[in-house]
């Protein structure tokens, strides 16, 4: 079973309808014991960082959270649900992120681009460091060329360690698009919004 943490924000039933629609079975849940008893997470946020850090620390599941990364449960993290877990982001500068890990969310650099960063746009996909030490990534397996996925963001994360980055997308500047380390995976686009290569992701991390 794989738990999408329901915390007040997120396309919940829309991330949540995706994963069945590709195999899983799916809860939306914001009970501790859910998490406990589910084979997997995802984590969804939508808004500001600091509004989806204050909503998750109400529900109480941040040690749940925490717990189950640290017995190597798979976590998926989503838009918001990437950024919060960081250390910090300029977006909301005196509020702490699940750290996770290492590193900052910083504004999009975007010249003379609007922003948000809305739309349409294609990833590179691949490490550019440490290949062999950190593998290939697992949820953009079988992904080859140019893909294009959704995003609606601004704002971007700056990892201490520049090779859990799996993904970029040009957007006036290089901008994270997905991160991956050991059992966490997170995506800054909205692979439930991203036709069918956001469902290959999906099925990726479904079938891990």
């Amino acid at each position: 079973m794989i738990a999408v943490i329901d915390y007040g924000v997120g396309n919940l039933y829309s991330v949540e309808k995706a994963l069945k629609f590709v195999g899983g079975e799916v809860k939306v849940t914001s009970s501790a014991a859910d998490l406990k008893n589910a084979d997997k997470l995802v984590l969804p946020g939508v808004g500001a960082f600091g509004d989806c850090m204050k909503n998750l620390a109400s529900t109480g599941l941040i040690p749940t959270i925490f717990e189950q990364v640290l017995i190597h449960k798979p976590l998926l993290g989503i838009c918001v649900g990437l950024q919060i877990l960081f250390e910090s982001s300029e977006e909301s500068p005196n509020v702490k992120g699940l750290g996770i890990f290492k590193g900052e969310i910083k504004k999009i650099r975007a010249g003379n681009l609007k922003i948000p960063h809305m739309g349409w746009n294609s990833i590179e996909i691949g490490r550019k460091n440490n290949l062999i030490k950190f593998g290939a990534s697992k949820i953009f397996a079988g992904l080859e060329g140019k893909n294009y996925f959704y995003f609606v963001h601004s704002y971007h994360a700056a990892p201490s360690n520049a090779d859990i980055v799996t993904a970029t997308t040009d957007y006036g500047e290089k901008v994270t698009a997905a991160v991956e380390l050991g059992n966490i995976f997170a995506t800054q686009f909205h692979p439930e919004k991203s036709g069918d290569v956001g469902l290959k992701v999906l099925k990726n991390f479904v079938e891990l």
